[in-house]
């Protein structure tokens, strides 16, 4: 069930003097901020957070992040095609070679790959990693804020990371869906924010702090592609979250907002190569 805002605010079921726009992901309660427990399937009462086992309904499967698993899986098969056609690390090939990022073949008119690249990996390692981070902000963000917005997030981030990677190291060779996951840490961090919760005791706060550290410690990591994702997706959040659902804007035209951003990103990049 996804946790939206309802037309007019609500109180807490456990206490009545508290308005509050968050149901319980599981029973679908008002809650406030002190009721709410942050879980991989959206926020839940205190009731529901203590429940061992999980009752599977057709209600209850809308919850699962299909568009996460699948995009999990159009990187998994990316990669594959990368090895099948070069290496173990994927790094040459048809596949690799046509759809990296480079700023002097985006210039000459290979303008997918500011897209593409973001489904491309420079190793086993390297694409368990971000899977692994994909398949935990999918199993957070998604179910609260539903697929559209889930999508539009991340294609969002992708190309804005891909424009980060371009203005800061244009002569580099960049795969990865770094950008995009960075630009849902952001997203996700500004979701909670929006509806009362702290983002560092999630947790979630200290998984970006120390990725972002680690962005600046290691080398071969892309600062612009990691930077320009978190920008772009603290952007679109900003643009769906802070003023879409505070300020009650038109949801519709919120949407058609963000995939604008994303679109502008994209132009932007071509233009920057």
């Amino acid at each position: 069930m996804e946790a939206s805002a309802p037309e007019t605010a609500t109180t807490c079921y456990r206490h009545k003097d508290r308005e509050t726009n968050v149901s319980c992901s599981s029973c679908g309660r008002p809650i406030c901020p002190d009721c709410m427990t942050p879980t991989p399937v959206g926020m839940r009462c205190p009731e529901c957070s203590r429940q061992k086992t999980k009752v599977r309904t057709a209600a209850t499967l809308q919850s699962e992040p299909r568009l996460a698993y699948a995009l999990i899986a159009i990187n998994a098969i990316a990669f594959i095609a990368q090895v099948a056609g070069g290496n173990l690390n994927g790094r040459a090939g048809s596949v690799y070679v046509d759809g990296a990022l480079f700023g002097p073949a985006v210039a000459a008119g290979d303008w997918w790959r500011i897209i593409t690249a973001g489904f491309l990996h420079a190793g086993p390692l390297h694409i368990l990693l971000n899977m692994y981070f994909l398949w935990f902000l999918g199993n957070l963000l998604e179910p609260a804020i539903g697929k559209l917005r889930f999508g539009i997030i991340y294609f969002v981030s992708l190309v804005g990371g891909s424009l980060g990677a371009l203005l800061v190291s244009p002569g580099a060779v960049t795969v990865g869906a770094s950008g995009a996951v960075f630009g849902l840490m952001g997203a996700g961090i500004l979701v909670m924010r929006a509806r009362g919760i702290d983002p560092m005791q999630s947790g979630l706060g200290v998984t970006l702090l120390l990725n972002l550290g680690i962005s600046f410690l290691i080398p071969n990591i892309s600062i612009g592609g990691h930077i320009g994702g978190l920008l772009a997706g603290g952007a679109v959040a900003y643009l769906m979250f802070e003023l879409g659902e505070r300020q009650r804007l038109a949801q519709n035209a919120v949407l058609i907002a963000s995939a604008a951003l994303g679109v502008v990103l994209g132009v932007a990049a071509v233009l920057v190569a």
